[in-house]
């Protein structure tokens, strides 16, 4: 089952399937290391940006683009 990043809670990890997302929001976020079958966890996702653990690396995703990023659920 394909869930949005912004679904996972706090402390859950999956892996990227897809972007559903425009070619420049998409080049984006295969630049940050989003890459389908990048591993990630959930360090924070309360208010604001989702913040993932990817490859070792905090990274913070606004929102609107984490919303395009679909995970394994």
């Amino acid at each position: 089952m394909n869930i949005s990043l912004c679904e996972l809670r706090c402390g859950d990890a999956a892996t990227v399937k897809r972007i559903c997302a425009g070619g420049c929001a998409t080049r984006r976020l295969y630049e940050m290391g989003f890459n389908t079958g990048a591993k990630i966890k959930v360090i924070k996702n309360d208010f604001g940006p989702v913040i993932v653990s990817l490859f070792g690396n905090k990274v913070a995703v606004g929102r609107g683009l984490a919303q395009k990023i679909m995970v394994d659920g």
